[in-house]
């Protein structure tokens, strides 16, 4: 099964007067590598949510942003760090002074850093039932991003199977093509030859000789074979329940390898036609296969 890197996600979770709402974006990355924006009371947790995302996502660049409301509060009480806001007073004065604005520093500019100044004190109770509904929506919303990402893998999956059947049929030409250039080549050598040596006896055996050797290198059998092997494997891993986009990046650079094969051999214009038709759709997958997990 394909599943695109890029994808969003949003979902929420209410109880008992808490709401927690959470989105995530993803993009592709070599690796699963999740960045979390989150209050700062819950920053303890970042590794939960990340071991959330863990279990349904295996590669992509995922950045997840939680917000938490909460209505008919009991219990809490708030610490302000007010040692750490003094600081940031007086470094703000010093960009007041050195970009040489007027407006004098107040409390709307030091609020900007506010998760940093001031704590919020739940008690261990409501700190743990807040966690359940904030780990209930990340559940929510990385199913929903795991969604959005299979419908965009499946449209994905489909546009890959087309031009691999396109360029099957492409490689077949390219085979019929280099075997009509044996008999050709067959006839030029021999012409060649002929006019060298004029009325002088031509070795036929020698010329045979040089003919099969031709013929070998002209010949790309051998190079359509593997090519179609290697698009078998591909359409195969493109099915594949599992996530592929590793093995068909690796395919795709098996592919390559054997269309420039077909290139460096060939002396025919009509099959380096075919040659660069073939690289232009292998570079349109492979920019593809870059976003698949």
């Amino acid at each position: 099964m394909i599943l695109s890197m890029t994808g969003f996600g949003r979902a929420e979770a209410s109880s008992d007067g808490v709401t927690a709402t959470v989105e995530m974006r993803s993009v592709n990355n070599r690796f699963l590598e999740v960045s979390a924006r989150m209050p700062k009371e819950f920053s303890v947790r970042e590794n939960d949510v990340k071991e959330i995302i863990r279990k349904v996502l295996s590669r992509g660049k995922v950045n997840v942003t939680i917000t938490v409301e909460r209505t008919g509060e009991s219990g809490v009480s708030l610490t302000v760090d007010e040692d750490l806001a003094l600081q940031y007073k007086e470094a703000l004065n010093l960009v007041r002074k050195g970009a040489k604005i007027k407006e004098a520093v107040s409390l709307s500019h030091i609020l900007v850093f506010k998760d940093e100044l001031i704590t919020r004190n739940s008690g261990e109770d409501n700190f743990e039932s807040e966690w359940k509904v904030i780990a209930e929506a990340v559940s929510n919303c990385v199913r929903n991003l795991g969604d959005m990402r299979r419908k965009e893998g499946g449209e994905l999956a489909k546009d890959m199977r087309g031009r691999i059947s396109e360029m099957n049929k492409l490689v077949d030409k390219v085979e019929n093509l280099s075997k009509e250039q044996v008999p050709e080549e067959r006839k030029r050598l021999r012409e060649r030859i002929a006019r060298l040596f004029e009325n002088d006896e031509i070795d036929e055996q020698r010329l045979e000789m040089e003919i099969v050797l031709l013929a070998d290198k002209l010949d790309l059998t051998e190079e359509c074979v593997r090519w179609r092997s290697h698009s078998k494997f591909f359409l195969e891993a493109v099915n594949d329940r599992e996530p592929a986009g590793r093995r068909l990046n690796f395919l795709l650079q098996e592919m390559l390898r054997e269309i420039n094969t077909m290139g460096s051999k060939s002396n025919d214009s009509r099959i380096a036609h075919l040659i660069v038709g073939a690289k232009e759709e292998l570079e349109k997958i492979r920019e593809q296969v870059q976003n698949i997990e």
